[in-house]
C-alpha cells in the first residue's frame, strides 16, 4: 500500500491536507504520485503544477516535493503545495 500525502501550506502552515491510499499493485509509483497529485488538484480546486526536475530529485532523495508560484501558470493563494510518500515501515511479502 502506498500513501501520499498532499498539503497547502501558507507562512508555514497547513490550510487543507489529504491523505490518498493507493492499493493498485497495476499501477507503477510514478502513475501513483500523478494520479495523487491530479486528486490533490481536483479536491483542492487548482491546476495541475508543472513537474520539474527538482520535485524528482526531491521525491527520489526525501519522499516529499513542493510546487511553488512559478510551477502555477496562475497567481496561487498560497506559499506551495506539498506532497510526501508516507512509509508506515510495512514490507509485503
Amino acid at each position: 500500500m502506498v500513501r501520499i500525502w498532499g498539503k497547502l501550506i501558507k507562512r508555514n502552515k497547513f490550510l487543507e491536507e489529504k491523505v490518498i491510499e493507493f492499493d493498485n499493485q497495476s499501477l507503477n509509483m510514478n502513475d501513483n504520485i500523478q494520479a495523487a497529485l491530479e486528486t490533490f488538484c481536483h479536491d483542492f480546486d487548482l491546476e495541475k503544477p508543472m513537474w520539474f526536475d527538482k520535485n524528482t530529485k526531491e521525491l527520489n532523495q526525501i519522499s516529499k516535493t513542493s510546487f511553488g508560484e512559478d510551477q502555477f501558470i496562475e497567481s496561487i493563494w498560497f506559499d506551495c503545495l506539498e506532497i510526501e510518500i508516507i512509509d508506515d515501515g510495512k514490507k509485503k511479502a
